[in-house]
């Protein structure tokens, strides 16, 4: 039996072998839009970088001894510093909380209504939009650079070119500049960049953000959004059918097809669409998406695409919204003649919500019931015990004193547990107090010291005894405690 072997070529369909291992980059210029969308997007875009830009020149008056910079992020002294909320290394579970209630309010974001993140609030989003609308402020829109091609003088073009990407680098250079003034006294920090005397790092800093902020928003744009972002492949694994996306309502939509031939089809009859195929809808999308075919990875839920739908649906006198914000469920109801359903609250979304309110809870309580002041203990481990001549055992430790006011203050110091303890505390000790020691902790700062407890008490065999640091404030009255062991032979 003979059998016909094919064998595919390059040139026949079927084969890939020599085919691209990605797709070829399609420039895309978005043409401008006017609506409500674009108008939220104009607002959000000046208030959050109202905020990046100007909030490190905010002051906060904290007292003497203290940065007045609203917010500050002091890693020279291992502080970091809100408004009146003042956080310490020891505290980072106050970072992990946040970004706890982050991850949850993306989720909660995503179940109601897509890629609102992506679409408005994403840093990439925000600057992306700010480098396109310099370009068309300097070159115009994608209409009137191709007739400039055709038009304009080759030296006009290049002036053009060369405004444009001097505008960028310069928003570029003030992006950075503005990151590392987080991490130093902004005002003064600014006079020594431009007096040539700031630190190394913060120029290194200023031109690492300089670079990857020209890069990504004024080049790569929508290659972050596609390629290099994961959220869209994890957003996509969160939604649900009630979730509100950006959607083209085909069952409105389709047929779709020209103005002329829409409207022949209507007077003989024929079902016809509204849409009329003007593409406005892709040459307004950012990243290019033609939102008729669908859900796509690389839609970012702008809304953009509505307003340039609207704009021409209102021109040619048909209802508003053929693209909208809309659920698949929704579409489905509407084709099967029932009325659309709303259903923001859902497990999901209630599940969220819950847990942000409950993180959130729990670290307003924690903040505002934590104290002033703090004291860790860390036994010696070798030895664990002395025997002294006269009989009595004992413990050495470490004690970490927290001082978290602006202000120096007195701590006294005593031991619980043991029986017959006595305290001695080596160096530091400014006056005693009750019998018990007093040490002076500067202001926001930490006093290590070292602490031996002994005893001449009779303990039982292989004897580990709980011990009791108390730490207290002699002005104020504040108490602090740290347990540890006390061993025995």
């Amino acid at each position: 039996m003979n059998m016909a072997t094919k064998v595919e070529t390059p040139d026949e369909p079927g084969t890939d072998e020599d085919g691209p291992l990605y797709e070829a980059r399609r420039r895309i210029y978005p043409i401008a839009v006017h609506g409500s969308f674009r108008r939220i997007k104009w607002a959000l875009l000046i208030v959050t970088l109202g905020i990046y830009y100007l909030l490190p020149f905010l002051r906060w008056d904290r007292g003497p001894n203290a940065p007045a910079q609203a917010v500050l992020v002091d890693l020279a002294n291992g502080r970091f510093y809100f408004f009146f909320i003042e956080i310490w290394p020891q505290e980072i579970y106050y970072l992990t909380g946040l970004l706890i209630i982050a991850a949850l309010v993306l989720f909660l974001m995503n179940a109601v209504a897509g890629r609102l993140w992506c679409g408005y609030l994403c840093p990439q989003t925000v600057w992306t939009d700010l480098f396109q609308a310099i370009e068309r402020m300097v070159e115009g829109d994608p209409r009137e650079r191709r007739e400039k091609l055709k038009t304009a003088s080759r030296s006009q073009r290049a002036f053009e070119a060369a405004a444009k990407h001097v505008l960028w680098l310069m928003v570029a250079w003030w992006t950075g500049g503005a990151w590392v003034l987080y991490f130093a006294d902004a005002p003064t920090l600014v006079w020594q960049l431009f007096t040539g005397t700031a630190p190394l790092v913060a120029y290194l800093w200023i031109g690492i953000l300089t670079f990857t902020t020209y890069v990504l928003a004024g080049h790569m744009r929508e290659q972050v959004c596609t390629y290099m972002c994961p959220w869209p492949r994890i957003q996509a694994a969160l939604t649900d059918e009630y979730a509100y996306n950006v959607t083209y309502r085909h069952d409105r939509g389709e047929p779709r097809g020209s103005l002329k031939k829409t409207e022949a089809l209507r007077a003989a009859g024929v079902p016809a669409g509204d849409c009329v195929d003007c593409r406005q809808c892709v040459a307004a999308c950012p990243t290019g998406v033609d939102i008729r075919l669908g859900s796509q990875l690389a839609c970012i839920q702008c809304g953009l695409c509505i307003d340039a739908c609207d704009t021409v649906m209102s021109k040619i006198g048909r209802p508003t919204r053929l693209i909208a914000y809309d659920t698949e469920m929704n579409i489905e109801r509407r084709q099967q003649g029932l009325a659309p359903v709303t259903r923001v609250l859902r497990a999901r979304t209630v599940l969220y919500a819950a847990l942000i309110v409950l993180i959130g809870g729990i670290m307003v309580a924690a903040l505002a019931m934590r104290g002033s002041e703090g004291v860790a203990v860390i036994h010696d481990r070798n030895p664990l015990f002395v025997r002294l001549s006269d009989g009595a055992v004992r413990n050495a430790y470490t004690v970490r004193i927290v001082n978290k006011q602006p202000m120096p203050r007195r701590f006294a110091i005593a031991v619980a547990g043991v029986p017959e303890a006595q305290l001695e505390i080596v160096g530091g000790v400014s006056a005693s107090r009750d019998g018990h020691p007093v040490v002076e902790v500067g202001p926001d700062q930490t006093f290590e010291l070292r602490a031996l407890v002994s005893t001449a008490a009779k303990l039982p065999a292989n004897a580990s005894l709980p011990v009791i640091f108390t730490v207290t404030d002699v002005a104020g009255g504040e108490t602090t405690t740290a347990p540890d062991h006390f061993k025995g032979p």
